[in-house]
């Protein structure tokens, strides 16, 4: 009777290890197989040998990434190829990985899965690499051709009035955006591979409408026809009869800002010839012996607009540098004229 049991016994064991290493020779001969259920870029690779993995990939991964990068901004197009980029694949890193990773398990439950059609529902990333310079040498010729500086509204002076250069909006592509829809592009199939590059408005500091309000009051100086005209905001608002400096003592030209102003101003007398005794000295405002009536207001290096007690003299090359006026105008014209408004002196 023992005798019995130890042979049932022995015979139940070389059926379990029969049964045991045919399991094995099974899983052994399927060690090339990659497991159902594995993914690569998108691309199903499951139940596939590695060579027909890798036909498969070349075939459905490899050949889609060799489309053209394009980037559109109507009416220009730019393209970057794959060559260009510099787009390498490793195929036969991606399978090998996809091996290892059906071959995690025993070979009992590896040879389950495989005899019941299981999967291991597993997506593998793709080994993909490329140059990104490339990339952003294909941004830079973008912005290249896309983006300008805004420009800032100017305001051109003469005898005549104002010459307006008109501001304009400057535009600036959204590169960083681009990059990155791009360096996921390159290593995806899925991904679009042609992209519309995404600009923005960039304001000018002075635009066209804010240029009158900061021109504020401007002051045109006509040698030639012994004026003065007032503009606020660019708008003509009135003009004077002066006079200017005689030969020798010229008025000078260019644009100049008012420096300061005075009521019944003192006069600080220049040492030159011409003032005789009164050369360096002061001469208090409101006298009879200052020549500078009523207001004042400094343009450049003792030169400014002041009243006379000659009248005579308006219209004419007649003072030492300044520009006169009748008392009454240059009363009326004090409050118009703000110190630092604009002054330019021409003939």
């Amino acid at each position: 009777m023992r005798t019995r049991s130890l042979l049932i016994l022995g015979l139940t064991l070389a059926i379990m290890l029969g049964g045991a290493g045919a399991i094995y020779a099974y899983d052994s001969s399927r060690g090339d197989t990659i497991a159902k259920g594995v993914t690569v870029g998108g691309v199903d690779i499951g139940g596939l040998s590695a060579d027909a993995a890798k036909s498969r990939l070349e075939a459905q991964y490899v050949a889609a990434l060799q489309k053209p990068i394009v980037v559109d901004h109507a009416p220009e197009k730019w393209t970057l190829s794959a060559k260009a980029a510099g787009v390498k694949t490793d195929i036969d890193s991606m399978v090998a990985q996809a091996l290892t990773r059906s071959d995690q398990g025993n070979f009992l439950t590896r040879s389950y899965r495989r005899l019941t059609g299981g999967s291991v529902s597993m997506t593998l990333d793709p080994r993909v690499s490329y140059d990104d310079k490339a990339v952003i040498r294909l941004l830079d010729r973008v912005r290249k051709d896309i983006d300008r500086k805004p420009v800032d509204a100017q305001l051109h002076i003469g005898l005549d009035g104002f010459k307006k250069v008109d501001s304009k909006v400057g535009l600036k592509t959204k590169a960083s955006d681009l990059h990155k829809e791009i360096q996921a592009a390159l290593v995806s199939t899925t991904a679009k591979r042609t992209f519309v590059a995404q600009t923005e408005k960039t304001q000018p500091k002075v635009t066209t409408k804010s240029l009158a309000k900061q021109s504020g009051t401007i002051l045109i100086v006509n040698k030639s026809t012994f004026t003065v005209k007032i503009y606020k905001n660019l708008k003509f608002e009135k003009a004077y009869p002066i006079a200017i400096g005689a030969p020798g003592h010229d008025t000078p030209e260019g644009t100049f800002h008012i420096q300061g102003k005075q009521i019944d101003p003192v006069w600080s007398v220049p040492n030159s010839p011409w003032a005789g005794e009164l050369a360096g000295t002061t001469v208090a405002g409101g006298i009879g012996a200052n020549p500078l009536k009523a207001r004042w207001m400094g343009v450049t290096d003792g030169v400014g607009f002041h009243g006379t007690s000659d009248d005579g003299s308006i219209g004419s090359a007649a003072s030492h540098g300044c520009m006169r006026m009748h008392v009454s105008d240059v009363i009326d014209m004090y409050p118009r004229v703000p110190v630092g408004a604009t002054v330019f002196i021409s003939h």
